[in-house]
């Protein structure tokens, strides 16, 4: 193979891995910052939707039922949350190394 040839292979795989960090920095920012707002917005979905109770209150009281009951559907929110944006981050790397 040439030098010209092996020089310009080389200079795209660097600008593809370039590309490639581009996108899993730009996509880890994305997610960070949805992952913080649907943090803070989850919990206030849940209590709209329970307008009769006080989730702080009765956990604060000791009601473990409503504890748990809150702890799991703000956790699964926030877990089906990351398998989205890590599937675009995924998306994003696999584009720029193989476009």
């Amino acid at each position: 193979m040439p030098m010209e040839a092996q020089s310009a292979s080389l200079s795209a795989a660097l600008g593809g891995i370039g590309w490639a960090g581009a996108y899993a920095l730009a996509g880890a920012l994305a997610g960070a910052a949805l992952m913080l707002l649907f943090s803070f917005i989850l919990p206030r979905i849940v209590n709209r939707m329970t307008p009769n109770i006080d989730e702080e209150k009765e956990i604060a009281r000791g009601n473990r039922a409503v504890a748990e009951y809150f702890g799991r559907v703000v956790s699964a929110g926030i877990i089906g949350m990351s398998i989205i944006v890590a599937a675009a981050v995924l998306g994003g790397l696999l584009a720029a190394l193989h476009g």
